[in-house]
């Protein structure tokens, strides 16, 4: 394995190891991703003795001197070398308590350090003192379920998911990430110790959910939490999208399997991870608002409003950011209708200037989740929609050019209306107001301050109101 140790980072952590006695190992998801061939600025190494000691010679060997940053309470250390983050640990054994997943440490060999990894893939080391420089050590045989495309854990499953929970979602992310099969009974594991997940901190469960969601393919991940019964638990809104219902001969969609097809549509076009939270959450009202009527079949009527007020509740449960993140996706959420709507109408000016101006600065994101959004099998219906949503997207370009309509403020504001009308803040401000923005909007005027000066005039006249002398 020596060809894969080129960085003169493992050479300088080899010279010191040696000098110190200390037996020392380049371990985990870098090794991993060296056989993989994936690019990985994180680096563990795991010695026998102190990984804050070896780090801090490390680092006095380095010129310039790197800061270490320790971790006593973890007995970690860690440096930064260029683009690389490389964190240092003393070998050690794990014990748990089955109400939590921290885990009791002692001190340990490199056997007991590779005992305690989560998949077999995850569990190989290579050597760097001189010696033995580059002779890997794989006790699992990770080298072959790499090769084989596998993740399985390296001792009993079901014990390794109830010490630490967090590793089922995981497992499932790495599948999802390498494009690797969960090895059976390790799958069945994760559907066994299931409810053990509830021991996890949300903040936790987020960062692997979203690294699922960040894939090339999300819906595979998604599906595997489904199938191991994980989504009830950590997503029952989307869980209860699940499945079809049919009356009269008449049946819907399975809302659950389109919103993972509109997310796997979107990925290629989006490394937004917000406007794929958008894609998850664009129908998650539909089980909320499904109605059967005799004349108009299945009906979702107002899902998108009733979808954009589950949103912060969500996103609090989950312990996900409540601030403008969260509400980029209430208003994706709350919008995603309307370019549809546009496109299976005779797109108007008007309609349009409404959207731009609804949207803002979000406008291309809603246009991009709008498209992934058309999943009918009826091809003809998908090329009509992706036709007129061209057109769309055509007027909107030129509209934005013409009339500057993203974002803007009407041109006479509410001060100047009480000043000129000699009003103080009431009703007819706001109507003259909204008045002006309706013109512009509907095309009756331009975004222009002399023009929508004089609508004011007219629009008091018409309430009753004369200008102050």
């Amino acid at each position: 394995m020596k060809e894969y140790l080129k960085d003169p980072i493992f050479t300088v952590i080899s010279e010191v190891a040696d000098k110190n006695g200390l037996e020392t190992y380049v371990i985990g998801g870098f090794v991993r991703d060296l056989i993989l061939n994936r690019p990985s600025p994180d680096i563990d190494i795991v010695t026998i003795g102190s990984g804050i000691d070896l780090a801090q010679k490390v680092a006095k060997t380095l010129k310039p001197a790197p800061a270490v940053s320790v971790f006593k309470n973890f007995g970690t250390a860690m440096l930064k070398y260029g683009e690389l983050e490389i964190e240092f640990v003393g070998a050690r054994r794990e014990s748990y308590q089955r109400d939590s997943r921290k885990p009791i440490i002692e001190d340990g060999t490199l056997e007991d350090d590779q005992n305690r990894r989560d998949f077999t893939i995850n569990a190989m080391a290579i050597c760097l003192n001189h010696d033995r420089f580059g002779e890997l050590v794989d006790p699992f045989d990770g080298l072959a379920d790499i090769q084989r495309k596998i993740i399985r854990t390296p001792l009993d499953p079901v014990i390794t998911f109830s010490d630490d929970p967090l590793r089922m979602m995981r497992a499932i992310r790495f599948s999802n990430q390498l494009d690797f099969m969960i090895e059976e009974s390790t799958l069945q594991a994760i559907t066994q110790n299931k409810e053990r997940i509830q021991i996890v901190s949300k903040e936790r469960i987020m960062t692997e959910l979203n690294k699922i969601i960040m894939t090339k393919k999300p819906s595979v991940g998604f599906k595997l939490l489904e199938k191991t019964g994980l989504l009830e638990i950590i997503f029952p809104e989307l869980h209860r999208m699940k499945g079809q219902e049919e009356k009269n001969g008449i049946g819907h969609k399975d809302n659950f399997y389109h919103t993972l097809e509109v997310l796997d549509r979107l990925a290629p076009n989006s490394k937004n991870l917000w406007l794929r939270w958008s894609a998850l959450l664009h129908d998650i009202a539909k089980p909320a608002t499904k109605k059967f009527s005799g004349k108009l079949g299945w009906t979702f009527h107002g899902h998108n409003f009733i979808g954009a007020k589950m949103v912060p509740g969500i996103f609090k449960r989950m312990k996900l950011p409540l601030n403008e993140k969260m509400k980029f996706v209430e208003k994706m959420v709350q919008l995603h209708m309307r370019p549809i709507v546009l496109s299976e109408e005779e797109v108007t000016d008007s309609a349009v200037r409404r959207l731009l101006f609804e949207a803002g600065d979000d406008i291309d994101e809603l246009m991009t989740l709008c498209e992934a959004d058309i999943t009918s099998k009826n091809q003809e219906k998908v090329v009509r929609y992706m036709n007129n949503f061209r057109l769309v997207r055509e007027k909107l370009k030129d509209l934005e050019e013409r009339d500057h309509i993203r974002n803007f403020q009407p041109p006479v504001t509410g001060e100047i209306i009480m000043e000129v009308f000699d009003l103080t803040p009431c009703r007819e401000v706001g109507t003259i107001k909204d008045a002006i923005k309706d013109a512009i909007l509907d095309g009756i005027i331009h975004n222009d301050y002399e023009e929508a000066y004089q609508f004011m005039l007219k629009k008091g006249e018409e309430l009753g109101l004369k200008p102050a002398k």
